[in-house]
């Protein structure tokens, strides 16, 4: 049933379109646009807007930025129809109903792409190829344009093979995967109540052109905040005294959050990234922000990382007689893959003709949100597993970053493809 290279075309050139024309967290109408009105093209209903979140956990928007991408987006051919439809969210789970009994399974892929400058010169394929970033300071430098593009090559194959298919098949193509936004919203809706198994990717990462990781565990579970710190304005010559410093209040409290004593049960990571603070060098500072986020190997290392820095805070702003307001804007935890599923993934990845070699992870030091929807879909008792397809890139979150499209994304779109055959096929036991 595979017959996959039809499919290789259009999928790689919808990867560099979305490459040309990258969106950060929460502001990606324009990539939802394609995705939606593909999926629709092909047959599949859709969730989109405030059906497809617990708006609650919709972490960290910026309404602003929002709105202001909002109307960009119909400036460069949004249609308004499907913007009002929306409801201000971006991202889409495509669902196919079979008619038939069978499993239902979930497959992830996130869209937003980074902060990040491109390099625009001969260095770089995306420059080579003509489809490097037409936005400053915007890329995708990590790799989910080709989630995305695979994603939709994925609803294009079920479409053409429904008739072999059973069950019920859920693409979710997550929003504002970086800073771990996106996902917490989806693992709180109710739109995964029903799924028996789950398979998130990434590319690159660990993986080298030709090899595929497993990962069994890891990831660090973390929380992701912005603090503001809100004082009294004073003249900081005449009247001193009477002002209260709220740049002081910051620094204090970064100075003890980044000594916080680590955990001795497992890794833990805290950094602050940035403060802003201050009116003028003759005023006592009224405002200062500080973002920073804490990780931890598991949730109740990271709570402890949390809980710990909120007391510093806390303490911080008490000390200096000034208000504080602490906003979550990121969450995720980490992995542990179902042995069943993952032993499955591991078995059909060796079955790819491209890929040298197959390993597994049982270790990883940064975050990822698609953690969140794995542990909902575990917690009814369903299955998940998560794993690597390579590339040789220079680093992720860089302005050289490169994946190799034409090599790596037929892999991971192979390995999608085998999964589904083998739960969601009429022949799966």
């Amino acid at each position: 049933m595979l017959h996959l290279a039809a499919y290789i075309p259009e999928m790689i050139e919808t990867r560099r379109h979305l490459h040309h024309h990258p969106e950060i967290a929460w502001t990606e109408f324009l990539t939802t646009q394609t995705i939606v009105k593909r999926v629709r093209e092909l047959g599949f209903k859709t969730i989109l807007g405030k059906a497809l979140f617990d708006t609650e956990h919709a972490l960290g928007r910026e309404e602003k930025v929002i709105e202001e991408a909002m109307q960009r987006s119909l400036k460069l051919g949004m249609d308004p129809v499907l913007l009002k439809e929306l409801e201000g969210y971006t991202g889409c789970m495509a669902v196919w109903e079979t008619g038939k009994p069978g499993p239902v399974t979930a497959l992830r892929f996130d869209i937003d792409c980074v902060n990040v400058e491109e390099n625009h010169d001969a260095s770089n394929e995306a420059n080579r190829e003509g489809f490097d970033s037409e936005c400053c300071g915007l890329m995708h430098a990590c790799g989910h344009d080709a989630h995305a593009a695979m994603g939709l090559a994925v609803a294009h194959w079920i479409h053409d093979n429904a008739k072999e298919l059973k069950g019920t098949i859920k693409l979710i193509f997550q929003p504002a995967e970086e800073g771990t936004k996106g996902a917490a919203g989806i693992a709180y809706s109710k739109n995964l109540d029903d799924v028996d198994y789950l398979v998130g990717g990434h590319i690159g990462v660990d993986a080298k052109l030709h090899e595929v990781a497993v990962i069994r565990n890891g990831f660090l579970a973390t929380t992701k905040m912005n603090v503001t710190f809100t004082g009294v304005p004073a003249h900081a010559g005449a009247a001193a005294e009477l002002g209260r410093n709220a740049l002081m209040a910051a620094c204090s409290a970064a100075m003890q959050i980044m000594g916080i004593a680590r955990h001795g049960k497992g890794d833990t990571s805290v950094n602050i990234g940035t403060i802003s603070a201050g009116e003028g060098r003759n005023v006592v500072p009224v405002h200062a922000k500080m973002e920073l986020e804490v990780r931890g190997k598991n949730d109740e290392i990271n709570r402890y990382m949390q809980e710990t820095a909120e007391r510093m805070i806390r303490g911080s702003a008490e000390s200096y007689g000034v208000k504080y307001k602490i906003d979550v804007m990121g969450m995720a935890t980490d992995i542990h893959s179902d042995s069943a599923l993952s032993d499955m993934l591991e078995e059909e990845a060796k079955k790819v003709p491209t890929v040298k070699k197959v390993f597994d992870i049982n270790s990883c030091t940064g975050s990822e949100d698609c953690s969140l929807l794995m542990k909902t879909v575990q917690k009814h008792g369903g299955q998940a597993t998560f794993f690597y397809y390579g590339c040789n890139h220079h680093g992720h979150h860089r302005g050289d970053f490169e994946i190799q499209d034409t090599e790596s994304m037929p892999e991971g779109f192979e390995i999608f493809v085998r999964m589904l055959e083998r739960l969601n096929s009429d022949s799966a036991q």
